[in-house]
């Protein structure tokens, strides 16, 4: 049965499309629709939190396939291999809210971040929670609108997280933001492990492991995905591959695709032509 909260689209025939909104700092909206395999096996640095709204979704997940049909949730945790595709022989469709860690470090009152083990959920809670955030919309513009919305959210991963563990280190919460805001400010400029290790008042190794339990994933990471954001952002205003790749701080196109194929799961330029696929 599908959610109280929106009917299920209709099947169609329909060819593969993405469409992407930013409607707030640090939260970005996918609305997309395929048939057949769409992505193959990558990782976001976000939470990836949605709602299956056509057909069935089927992706892998932690060593199992997992299936959400019309109406289902869906939570995938940073830095998490996923992939996706049909579950039967017709046409998917979901919408899915990409956000930042910190955003969710931020509402967690000092308890790392939720790890919810098993990704489709139907608990009726979590879904208005993520209904909340996927139909928000232009809202989410406002501040208030945005820091209710994602204190409603934190509230229900913590509801159907993990049992959280003994709590470990105290995180050194100073050292590792001023850590990502130097990142954020160097998309395309390597920086040494010595200069992070002044930055953040941290041993290199305290830090890669601290860093992650605050942010989901690796300092190294962070900063690719961020010259990877700037990069869609460069091939959605029409720039040729091989000069997004060098100006967003990749050696070469190659190198720029095997990075963009591991985030996404698809190359660059077919990232391109769904885009083009839905304003058609």
């Amino acid at each position: 049965m599908c959610s109280v909260l929106n009917d299920c689209a209709p099947r169609s025939t329909m060819p593969g499309s993405v469409a992407l909104t930013r409607p707030a700092p640090g939260i970005e909206i996918m609305r997309a629709a395929f048939r057949g395999h769409a992505f193959s096996a990558h990782r976001h640095d976000t939470y990836g939190i949605g709602r299956t709204t056509l057909g069935v979704q089927a992706f892998s997940y932690r060593g199992e396939t997992r299936q959400s049909v019309c109406g289902h949730a869906f939570v995938l945790h940073p830095d998490e291999m996923h992939d996706g595709r049909a579950g039967d022989a017709g046409e998917f469709g979901y919408r899915i809210a990409y956000i930042e860690p910190s955003l969710v470090l931020a509402a967690s009152d000092g308890r790392g971040l939720p790890f919810v083990r098993v990704p489709v959920v139907v608990d009726p809670h979590f879904k208005r929670a993520v209904e909340g955030i996927l139909s928000a919309g232009n809202d989410l513009g406002d501040e208030v609108a945005a820091m209710c919305a994602i204190a409603e959210l934190t509230d229900a991963l913590w509801q159907v997280a993990d049992a959280p563990r003994t709590r470990e280190t105290r995180l050194r919460l100073a050292g590792l933001y001023a850590v990502r805001d130097a990142l954020l400010a160097s998309k395309a400029e390597r920086m040494s492990a010595a200069k992070l290790e002044t930055i953040s008042q941290l041993s290199r190794w305290e830090l890669a492991r601290q860093f992650r339990r605050a942010f989901g994933v690796s300092p190294y990471r962070f900063q690719v995905m961020r010259r990877l954001e700037q990069a869609r952002e460069y091939l959605e205003a029409g720039s040729p591959l091989a000069e997004t790749a060098v100006d967003c701080g990749f050696s070469d196109q190659a190198h720029f695709t095997r990075h963009f194929r591991n985030a996404y799961g698809i190359s660059p330029g077919r990232w391109r032509s769904l885009q083009h696929a839905d304003h058609a």
